[in-house]
Parts: C-alpha cells; structure tokens; sequence
C-alpha cells in the first residue's frame, strides 16, 4: 500500500467548507486582512474553522497567507473566514491599496533643492 501523495490533503477542499461554495461577504479578497476578535471560540466548530482560528492566534494574516498555512485553497479559506466573521469571531480589514505614484517633477525638486543646501 502507498501512502498518501505529499502535500495532499487528506479532507477535499470543499468539505472543509461544509459544501458552501460562495463566501458570504464577497468583499473578502485573497489580500484582506484577517485577525481574531478575541470573542470565545464556542464549542462544535469544524475542525476546518478552528485550524483557522489557530493561525490567526499569532496576529494578522492575509486571506492568501492563512490559505498557504493551511494548504487549502483561497476560495476555501475565503469561505471559512466570511463564516467566522458572520459570527464575530473573526475581523476582516480591506487590503491596503497600493501607493500612488510619485510625482517626478516633486522628486527632481526636491533633489534641486537638496544639492542647493549641500553647496551654501
């Protein structure tokens, strides 16, 4: 007998979610931020659900980092976030958007300006 293939799963994706496909905030992105209410855990959670809970115990992750720990995939984790959040249990934050660009005539300013002090 062989053993299981490395990095398998033993449990498919979608019974980890209880068969839900569709997340139920679907606001929630591969990089939101997702961080433990600190409410009590209530008794009966899936065992997919408390993993996650168990990954957010060390501080903030993204949706797509707490899907690599947990070797789901994100659809899945997105799924079981939206779930604990429905329950307070778990906070989501929108991704930080990335920072604008800078203006290049500010930068050769400011240069100028710099290379002017340096030689008074």
């Amino acid at each position: 007998m062989t053993g299981r293939p490395a990095g398998r799963p033993l449990v498919p994706a979608y019974l980890s979610t209880g068969g839900v496909a569709r997340p139920s905030r679907p606001h929630l992105e591969r990089l939101s931020v997702l961080a433990r209410s600190g409410e009590p855990v209530p008794h009966g959670l899936p065992a997919a659900e408390l993993a996650l809970l168990d990954v957010l115990e060390g501080g903030s992750l993204t949706v797509v980092e707490a899907a690599a720990l947990l070797r789901l995939p994100v659809s899945a984790v997105r799924v079981l976030a939206a779930g604990l959040a429905d329950r307070d249990l778990v906070l989501t934050r929108a991704p930080i958007p990335p920072a604008e660009r800078f203006d290049p005539d500010l930068l050769k300013r400011v240069a100028d300006g710099l290379r002017a002090l340096k030689h008074a």
